[in-house]
């Protein structure tokens, strides 16, 4: 796949460029079935999922104690506002190119209960390599653990594809403790994401913050630095 590769190294160069911390590309193949509110037609079009992160401000992070504060708060929004600003330059590159380019937001919620989006951004960076789903139910790189956000872009510019991240947190257990709800358990396939919304809905109410935010256990996980 010469053309895919080539088309890997010059995308993720100008990703690079753009300021993501991380580029990465995954066969949306084992993943088009969870998609919701995304037609048919177009998901059969796009076989190519680009994920990027950026890296989140460890300072920020590093301050929040028992509960998200306002200056988490605006890092978030405003980090969001640039992953969705980065994916819309790169699929503007690609249709340049004479691709197509689905760009998806990097934060909005259709069913907050439920807490999903058209995609699972995490999923799709999984299955392209930048890292696994640990046990905060959260994407973990093995560079910046948690403290990343991601965005997808559907493609079908030729591209080469990540490997799946087979990698666990191993030992690692910092995330449950930091835990505020009890949701993060021994296992992701048990994590609790009922409790981890109830906890997000009294951080809301209680102070005020306007938004469904935590950050606790992104704080707790710095990926292989959290127990080296």
């Amino acid at each position: 796949m010469a053309d895919g590769a080539w088309n890997y190294s010059r995308l993720k160069d100008y990703s690079l460029g753009l300021g993501a911390s991380l580029f990465g590309v995954a066969n949306l193949k084992p993943l088009k079935r969870s998609f919701i509110f995304l037609s048919p037609r177009t998901l059969d079009s796009l076989p190519y999922g680009i994920s990027l992160a950026v890296r989140l401000s460890d300072k920020i992070i590093e301050d929040l104690e028992d509960r998200p504060t306002r200056l988490y708060l605006h890092h978030y929004r405003q980090i969001n506002y640039f992953l969705d600003q980065l994916a819309l330059k790169i699929s503007s590159f690609i249709q340049e190119d004479g691709w197509q380019a689905l760009p998806i937001p990097a934060s909005q919620v259709l069913d907050w209960e439920k807490q999903k989006g058209h995609l699972s951004h995490k999923k799709v960076a999984q299955e392209a390599g930048l890292g696994w789903i640990g046990r905060s139910n959260l994407l973990v790189s093995p560079k910046y653990g948690a403290r990343i956000r991601l965005v997808t872009i559907l493609t079908d510019f030729p591209l080469q594809c990540g490997q799946r991240e087979e990698e666990s947190c191993g030992s690692c257990r910092q995330c449950l403790s930091a835990c505020p709800a009890g949701a993060i358990k021994e296992s992701q396939r048990d994590f609790d994401s009922g409790a981890c919304f109830e906890q997000l809905r009294s951080f809301k109410k209680r102070d005020n913050i306007a938004h469904y935010i935590c950050g606790l256990c992104v704080k707790a996980c710095r990926g292989k630095l959290t127990y080296l």
